[in-house]
């Protein structure tokens, strides 16, 4: 189920908890919590509804700005199909945002090891966790097509092992490309496998930006701005005459930067 990022935050923030589709059948399950970039987002109910009992409510509830723009959104595409209505909450945070922090112990380095191995002797083209760690590493927020073709690799793919190496906590998605965790760094380091941490600059302190999307992210660090710290020191309408900064990023730019006790400059 595809949901829009400023929807995702309005569920975080409880401003949205139903959301409406048109299926040929249930898609989702009640208690199916969806990974999502906001945290977990669980499904708390699943029902077809007539499309004329809808309300202005309704609409409300699910973040439309009228019950016309509602109704003309579920009209636009597979209008013979049925409508339901699906409740949905905020979760929690991913929890592999807290696995892929923590430094494991001997025994997790060695199930996780052994977890690896397990994908490289069923991988029809050989093995490829540790040299998918080890580019990752060394080419952190790098185009995952770029990636994939540094070691002979179809995107599609390349994406999907990368994905197997994020549910184990390794690595993480970024705006642009992905970058080692703490764990995946690790585990590396545990099997001796070099790394070029050491000759790589040392990251400015601070607090780094939130998920953005690809052309915010891409706007603020060609003009350098990697920490909201520095953000700050800019105006929101400095900030905004960036291309590729929309309404999104900047509602998630205020909203960490609140948490983080941070304000653009005035």
């Amino acid at each position: 189920m595809q949901i829009r990022p400023a929807e995702l935050a309005s569920i975080r923030a409880g401003d949205i908890d139903v959301a409406f589709r048109r299926w040929d059948r249930p898609r989702l399950k009640v208690g199916t919590r969806m990974r999502t970039a906001v945290g977990l987002v669980e499904v708390t109910s699943v029902d077809r509804v007539p499309v004329e009992s809808l309300t202005a409510a309704d609409a409300g509830r699910a973040g439309a700005a009228s019950l016309a723009a509602l109704r003309h959104g579920l009209d636009r595409l597979h209008a013979d199909r049925p409508v339901y209505r699906i409740g949905l909450r905020y979760a929690g945070a991913d929890p592999r945002h807290e696995l892929r922090e923590t430094v494991p112990d001997a025994a997790e380095i060695a199930a996780v090891v052994a977890g690896l191995d397990r994908l490289d002797r069923a991988s029809p083209t050989g093995p490829w966790t540790r040299a998918t760690l080890l580019l990752i590493d060394e080419l952190p927020a790098t185009r995952a097509p770029d990636l994939a073709q540094r070691i002979g690799r179809d995107t599609p793919s390349f994406k999907q092992n990368v994905r197997k190496l994020k549910e184990r906590g390794l690595t993480e998605s970024l705006d642009i490309g992905y970058r080692l965790s703490a764990r995946g760094a690790a585990v590396l380091d545990h099997e001796g496998h070099p790394r070029p941490a050491q000759v790589r600059p040392v990251p400015e302190p601070g607090t780094p930006l939130p998920h953005l999307g690809a052309p915010a992210t891409r706007a603020l660090t060609a003009h350098g701005v990697v920490r909201l710290e520095q953000v700050a020191e800019l105006s929101e309408a400095e900030v905004q005459a960036l291309h590729g900064v929309g309404p999104y990023a900047l509602g998630r730019l205020r909203t960490a930067m609140a948490e983080a006790g941070l304000a653009f400059r005035a």
